[in-house]
């Protein structure tokens, strides 16, 4: 493995210019070193719970817990039916509660308060505590014991920032997902599709190009104030190691102005392209080549009416809404679509 780059100094003309054309992964150190709630965490946990409780409204939040049996890894159970954790809601200052009592046990039990958006649920945390390299982003806090979240990704850009706690970040490019080994689309921990391998652990004997997927995997260890860029779908494995743990992340994606999720492009395909005959899927491989993947260029420039050219676009002036239709079998029927 290799150390992710580190940039300092980075100014968000910067950032939007270089490293976010470029679409590789940047470390910047201290570079929300001045927020107050990374201070209050330099000082104690039970200062950095304070700070946030200040704006909390009281609502219930997204949380994960499992027993200390699993050492902090939120995985499926054994025969992939379920988890190893409970899913369900907690009020944020009863978390903060409960990581403050069991978190600096040797072998505590795991809790993990996931993706909580902050303009509803702790509103003027954002004002305080601005990102300098995004505009109208919103923040989301994450917040737990020490645990591990499986290699995943997100259709989305991502900066994350270390508010307390170490962090490690091992981080792969999308074409490493024939060496992940990736999990069930139709029950997922978080919504995310994860790696089935146990990065502490890995079973070589059946995941053997997993060794392939560490030869070209980055990774960087952020301390607090520290913060990480991950580019849009590259899989990252996260593993926080204090008694308290926080982040702060930011998703965005760029507009999908008469246009729907890629992702469900892509779980349609899977579902009605997967098992044609090898030929069928060859010809669909061109078709996707040239008019999705721009393979030999613009698939409608040979066109000199305007109206034409749009129609390549896969959007229809007279029809906007034709590229939003839903798939309403996608998932009921996705189990089936896995080998």
């Amino acid at each position: 493995m290799k150390v992710i780059p580190e940039r300092s100094n980075v100014s968000a003309e910067i950032f939007h210019n270089e490293i976010l054309p470029a679409a590789r992964p940047v470390v910047f150190r201290q570079l929300v070193a001045n927020w107050p709630v990374v201070q209050a965490g330099r000082q104690s946990a039970q200062a950095l719970a304070d700070y946030v409780r200040q704006f909390d409204r009281g609502n219930s939040v997204s949380t994960m817990f499992g027993p200390a049996s699993i050492k902090g890894r939120f995985f499926y159970n054994e025969d992939l039916s379920g988890f190893n954790f409970q899913q369900g809601t907690a009020k944020l200052a009863a978390a903060f509660d409960y990581i403050l009592e069991y978190g600096g046990h040797e072998q505590p039990p795991a809790l993990a308060v996931q993706s909580v958006p902050t303009r509803a649920n702790l509103p003027g945390f954002e004002s305080e505590n601005r990102n300098p390299l995004l505009g109208d982003v919103e923040a989301r806090v994450w917040i737990g014991t020490a645990g591990i979240v499986a290699a995943h990704h997100d259709p989305s850009e991502n900066i994350a920032c270390a508010v307390a706690g170490k962090r490690r970040f091992t981080l792969f490019a999308p074409d490493q997902v024939g060496n992940l080994y990736m999990g069930p689309y139709e029950l997922t921990p978080a919504g995310a599709t994860i790696s089935m391998v146990d990065f502490d652990a890995p079973d070589y004997e059946r995941f053997p190009k997993f060794k392939d997927a560490l030869e070209m995997a980055v990774y960087a260890d952020l301390e607090p104030g520290d913060a990480i860029y991950i580019p849009y779908l590259w899989w990252h494995h996260v593993r926080s190691r204090a008694q308290m743990n926080m982040l702060v992340n930011y998703w965005w994606a760029p507009p999908a102005i008469g246009r729907g999720a890629p992702r469900d492009a892509f779980l349609h395909a899977m579902m009605e392209i997967k098992d044609l005959p090898p030929a069928h899927r060859d010809a669909w491989r061109v078709m996707f080549e040239h008019y999705v993947f721009k393979a030999d260029g613009e698939p409608g420039a040979h066109l000199r009416d305007d109206k034409a050219r749009h129609c390549w676009s896969g959007r229809p002036r007279s029809h906007p809404q034709r590229t939003r239709r839903p798939f309403p079998r996608i998932r009921a029927e996705l189990s089936g679509a896995l080998p």
